[in-house]
């Protein structure tokens, strides 16, 4: 147990709060390409393969809501903005997906031999 009483690993604690950040398909992959650098919504939509314009912007609002990326407004456009992790959502993106990516690396023949 931790100082708040929540055993690390138990479903309601740690490990459900970092699973609920890779839930969502694509929120993931979003947060993978943005750490080439902020970018526009409409080169982070071809930047990523597959991910249908509505699965972008509803990412791209998932992951604003928990902090980990920030949007800015461009002066030129109204509807123009860019998106950049945040320094928490750098963290996540350098440390635990980072992690998780290089694991589904190393043991892809054995994770595509079980699907």
């Amino acid at each position: 147990m931790n100082e708040q009483g929540c055993e690390t690993f138990v479903s309601d604690c740690h490990v459900r709060a970092a699973v609920e950040l890779v839930r969502h398909t694509w929120d993931p992959v979003v947060v993978s390409a943005l750490r080439m650098g902020p970018t526009r919504r409409s080169v982070l939509l071809d930047r990523i393969a597959g991910a249908s314009d509505k699965a972008l912007t509803e990412s791209l609002r998932r992951l604003a809501s928990r902090g980990l990326i920030a949007r800015t407004p461009q002066e030129a456009r109204r509807d123009a903005a860019v998106y950049e992790l945040t320094p928490l959502g750098a963290s996540f993106a350098r440390g635990p997906l980072a992690h998780l990516a290089e694991w589904a690396a190393e043991n892809q023949g054995a994770l595509s031999s079980t699907a």
